[in-house]
């Protein structure tokens, strides 16, 4: 049984990208399990650039670029967008369970933590505020992003804090358009963001930090922070999760085959996140021959769009609508603002970019 009345406090330090998300994954692993106690976690990458669970490494970034300055990539466990990590931000980790917080509404959590960690931030000497949906700011400029993911009963709820990050060093390694990277595009962004060494004049110790943050969230909470370590468990989780994510198979898992067939593409903005889908027909018998969609969204359990993916393969165009609905109607899967109808309309968008307007009237 966990002890509900405390809150275990890890510092993993300065760690590779696969190391950190094998953590994740061990640590989200064992919580679920009833194996790890409520964990507030400390994290620093060395540079990195991470996709989200569901993205294409090679949509989403510059490969070439991240080897050429030695910036590791790696894929989350998580949902959402791309992001780029080095040590110049710490990141911090809650591991938690509905009951813990009192809801399971992933709004209600977001905004406990991000006030929690909004009060944090300003025991630090700076006026942070949470704004809604996800982000921390000072001023209107952000000082922290945050994220959350679910794994059963289990809250994953991630934020990052801003020391002295560079933002050019960020667009340069994210594939964006060319015009977000003119000298008034980077400034513009650079105003747009906090850092806490240009805030306070100084950086604080990396201790201090910590323990304005912990001392933020157990008051929050009601409950002691208490320093720990990784139990056996944990431990035992996170090597075979670093043998498996250490990996380009993992790493590039999105990424589709090459091709000889044409490809349509269709993009689907939402409240959800940003989607994309890939369809490739087989036009002579009228079928969908393979089907992929990315972006940077939430689902669990996370391997609801390969399962998805794979019930589309082979069915005929005109059939898609009512195939989409046989799989939600039979699949247990909870989604963070997300409904079937962005998964139907980003496909309907990829079969309307055939251009001929009869398939896209198919699945209308």
């Amino acid at each position: 049984m966990r002890d509900e009345r405390t809150l275990r406090v890890l510092d993993t330090g300065l760690r590779r990208a696969a190391e950190n998300l094998a953590l994740n994954r061990a640590l989200l692993e064992c919580h679920q399990e009833g194996r790890s106690p409520h964990t507030l976690r400390f994290l620093r990458f060395q540079p990195s650039a991470l996709v989200g669970f569901h993205q294409n490494v090679d949509q989403e970034l510059l490969p070439g670029v991240c080897r050429a300055e030695g910036i590791d990539i790696q894929r989350r466990i998580t949902g959402g967008g791309a992001i780029y990590f080095d040590p110049t931000q710490i990141g911090w980790e809650l591991y938690l369970d509905r009951r813990f917080l009192g809801t399971a509404d992933m709004e209600a959590i977001a905004g406990r933590i991000c006030r929690a960690a909004a009060e944090g931030i300003r025991r630090l000497g700076v006026d942070a505020r949470y704004r809604p949906r996800n982000d921390i700011e000072v001023d209107g400029r952000k000082i922290s992003g945050t994220g959350g993911a679910f794994d059963g009963d289990s809250i994953l709820y991630q934020g990052t804090l801003l020391l002295d990050f560079d933002v050019e060093r960020m667009l340069r390694v994210l594939r964006i358009p060319a015009e977000k990277l003119s000298d008034k595009a980077i400034a513009s962004a650079r105003e747009r963001v906090a850092n806490l060494k240009d805030l306070l004049g100084a950086l604080p110790p990396l201790h201090q930090v910590h323990d304005a943050l912990a001392g933020a969230f157990a008051e929050a909470f009601g409950v002691d922070p208490v320093p720990g370590e990784l139990n056996t468990a944990e431990q035992d989780r996170f090597r075979e999760a670093l043998a498996e994510m250490d990996t380009p198979e993992w790493i590039y898992q999105r990424n589709r085959p090459v091709s000889d067939a044409p490809l349509l593409e269709g993009v689907h903005r939402c409240p959800g996140g940003f989607m994309r889908a890939g369809l490739i027909l087989d036009r002579d018998r009228g079928r969908i021959a393979q089907a992929w969609i990315t972006g940077d969204f939430f689902t669990h359990p996370r391997r609801m769009v390969a399962d998805l993916e794979a019930a589309l393969r082979g069915i005929p165009v005109a059939q898609l609508e009512p195939a989409v609905h046989a799989f939600f109607d039979g699949y247990r899967v909870e989604m963070l603002h997300l409904t079937r109808e962005d998964f139907l309309q980003v496909l309907r968008q990829a079969l309307a970019s055939a251009g001929t307007g009869q398939d896209a009237h198919a699945v209308g």
